[in-house]
């Protein structure tokens, strides 16, 4: 039983790491650009503008947050 909570814990440890990684603000906006996403995908209105919108102003505010901490 001990090895398997072990391989369990390990597991999810494994995925926390993919997704999450370095930086968990990422991980948070992409989750929410999903949500919304799926939110207006239920009514008439066309959404897939909103993913392709979503990352690149994620990687914008993520690149100008570490160029600002490195100055």
């Amino acid at each position: 039983m001990n090895l398997v909570l072990g391989k369990l814990k390990a597991f999810f440890a494994f995925w926390y790491d993919f997704v999450v990684g370095d930086d968990w603000r990422v991980a948070a906006a992409v989750v929410i650009a999903l949500a919304i996403t799926y939110g207006v995908s239920q009514s008439s209105v066309s959404s897939w503008w909103i993913m392709p919108v979503a990352v690149a102003a994620v990687l914008w505010f993520s690149v100008r947050r570490v160029v600002r901490r490195a100055s």
